[in-house]
């Protein structure tokens, strides 16, 4: 059999380990820890290729979606969802019209200003106290969902972006993961066919190419289950606070 079909890139050894790393971290952020796939993207993208890298990652970061959705299903809140949906879908159209005119680093500060603003509202909202409401205008998930449909096309950067929102309605880490798994997976069924058809970053190369991963996929959700039945539910929502700031910061650099 010739193996050559399921590593088409000639890879140097810290590159195979970035891969590797890649695979371990998309089941981490999948299984409750999200922002950790956003260390590991940037140096994804200068080895394959800013466009390549997307297509490359839809399907481990959709399969992980599938795990974690399986362990995680019955604990989402779909009102959060349905509200983010058509925005997202808004922010899908909005990138696949300019995605080719204006600079990535541009949507990157972009995104990055987005998180920060959501972080600066979410931070002002628990300062008033745990009884305070989370925010409810129309434009607080408009904001979110446009940001998270762009930065999820352009990328696979919409982890951060959705942290906040949830963050922001105060949900329980069960929920944070099972809401966070369930729009996920609706949102990365829906941009594979584009990445197949219109794109053609997902080929059959690229897919037996992932194959090489789904062990370390696999791991990285079981390893992320385990720590979030550790942990405290203060201790994880710092946690994710923590890994969307260091996020936001990557998205700068």
């Amino acid at each position: 059999m010739d193996f050559s079909v399921f590593v088409p890139f000639d890879l140097l050894p810290w590159q195979w380990a970035t891969w590797i790393a890649t695979g371990l971290a998309a089941g981490l952020t999948k299984a409750g820890f999200g922002g950790v796939t956003a260390v590991i993207i940037p140096v994804i993208a200068v080895i394959f290729g800013a466009m390549q890298s997307t297509g490359l990652l839809l399907p481990l970061l959709l399969f992980a979606d599938i795990l974690a959705v399986s362990y995680y299903r019955r604990y989402a809140q779909w009102k959060y969802i349905l509200k983010l949906l058509p925005w997202t879908l808004a922010g899908f159209a909005a990138a696949l019209l300019v995605v080719h005119l204006v600079p990535i680093q541009a949507f990157r500060y972009l995104m990055g200003g987005s998180i920060l603003a959501g972080l600066i509202v979410m931070v002002w909202n628990d300062r008033k106290g745990k009884d305070a409401p989370p925010p409810s205008r129309w434009w607080f998930s408009a904001l979110f969902g446009i940001a998270g449909g762009f930065a999820t096309m352009v990328g696979n950067i919409a982890g951060p972006i959705l942290a906040v929102f949830l963050l922001s309605m105060r949900l329980p880490k069960n929920s944070f993961v099972g809401t966070t798994a369930w729009y996920f997976l609706i949102v990365n069924c829906l941009k594979l066919p584009i990445h197949i058809f219109f794109w053609q970053t997902v080929t059959v190369t690229t897919l037996l190419f992932n194959l090489t991963l789904v062990p370390m996929v696999i791991a990285g959700v079981a390893l992320g289950i385990f720590l979030i039945k550790k942990i405290s539910e203060p201790v994880y929502r710092k946690s994710i606070i923590v890994l969307t700031l260091i996020s936001t910061v990557l998205l700068f650099t």
